[in-house]
């Protein structure tokens, strides 16, 4: 049986490596992996979480909610938005990007990802037939580099997606931009990524009662601990809302993950230390590993970072096996379009592992 051609001419997605994986690879135990490789909050998730999931256990042999009001609720109010602004969806962020593409795109419509960024956009969109078109990134200042977007615009566009701060770059975009790219295209969908932006402490969420052809993400696997719960959300104008919500699946959240997400949201103490120590554990990272010359160190707004590995004398995929074998796990980032292969990113973690981190990126570097 032979699947569709689209799907034929697809590559994978690759995503980071697992601390299973690591440890088979290399023969170490997984409780004493770091892993640097997937933009997760390793403090855990919220006790006031578990403790609901636990006692949600004996309910699972039910269906789980269906209109979501009490989630939808607390994301609203979590966002500052109206009730009638939010979609919540199941399988993280990325379910809420496919339903987008269900909604919105017809074959051969073209959609705009100024690279290096974030991959999934591609993976999702083209399996509805959309072509990406590629904008650019100015890395050599870490800005977005606007007129390639507009550029790039052609009357096939439908979506432009801007991640902000930008995966793998950790950069913000300039809010004048945004708006410039919006009101300047008011029939393309303007598709703005927030996965990251407590950590940022920007967000551009009012925009949406400004511009009907905004359209924002946002996640719960980041500063909200629940990446394998699978819980994202989008803002956006009640029009767009409400047409997402006839496409997309009545049951995508678990009755476990929805517990989990209504009881972090009422966290609200665990969310601030969620992202103070994430901005402190960052911003450590990023001044200890300014100090090592070989090292291109980008500085970043998010819970990760990109770093130039060149003039150590690996590539990415050197580098990255040497960290594996001493059971730290970063992200070689030579599947991203637009950067080469000498770019690593690592991922915040606790002080303790970021201590021993540095010892090892000496002892592999030096």
């Amino acid at each position: 049986m032979k699947p569709r051609q689209i799907v034929s001419d697809m590559d994978s997605y690759v995503p980071g490596r697992s601390q299973d994986e690591i440890a088979e690879e290399f023969g170490l135990k997984k409780e004493d992996i770091i892993k640097l490789g997937s933009n997760e909050n390793p403090w855990g998730p919220s006790p006031r979480a578990v403790e609901a999931i636990k006692n949600e256990l004996n309910s699972i042999n039910r269906y789980p909610e269906s209109q979501l009001k009490e989630i939808v609720h607390l994301a609203a109010e979590y966002a500052d938005v109206k009730d009638s602004q939010v979609i919540i969806g199941g399988d993280g962020a990325d379910e809420i990007i496919d339903v987008l593409a269900k909604t919105f795109i017809e074959p051969d419509d073209e959609f705009i990802v100024p690279i290096p960024s974030y991959m999934y956009y591609e993976y999702l969109l083209k399996q509805y037939g959309a072509r990406p078109v590629y904008a650019r990134w100015d890395l050599e200042n870490n800005i977005l580099d606007v007129d390639s977007i507009f550029e790039k615009i052609t009357p096939k566009t439908k979506m432009i997606f801007l991640c902000s701060p930008n995966n793998p770059t950790g950069t913000l975009i300039d809010r004048n931009d945004l708006v410039k790219i919006a009101s300047n295209n008011p029939d393309i969908l303007i598709v703005i990524d927030e996965a990251y932006f407590e950590y940022s402490e920007v967000t551009n969420k009012d925009l949406i009662n400004e511009y009907d052809n905004i359209f924002i993400i946002r996640t719960m696997s980041k500063v909200l601990g629940l990446a394998g719960m699978r819980i994202g959300y989008g803002l956006s104008c009640e029009e767009i809302i409400e047409y997402m919500h006839r496409i997309k699946p009545v049951f995508s959240l678990t009755r476990l993950s929805y517990v989990a997400a209504v009881n972090t949201f009422k966290d609200k103490a665990y969310i601030e230390k969620s992202i103070t120590d994430g901005i402190e554990s960052r911003d450590y990272l990023i001044d200890e590993l300014s100090k090592i010359d070989s090292l291109n160190v980008f500085p970043s707004k998010s819970n990760f970072i990109l770093i130039g590995v060149k003039d150590t004398g690996y590539t990415a995929a050197e580098i990255t096996r040497e960290f594996m074998k001493r059971g730290i796990i970063v992200r070689d980032c030579t599947s991203f379009k637009g950067l080469d292969e000498y770019w690593i990113r690592i991922s915040i973690c606790t002080m303790e592992e970021n201590r021993k981190f540095i010892e090892i990126v000496h002892e592999v570097v030096d």
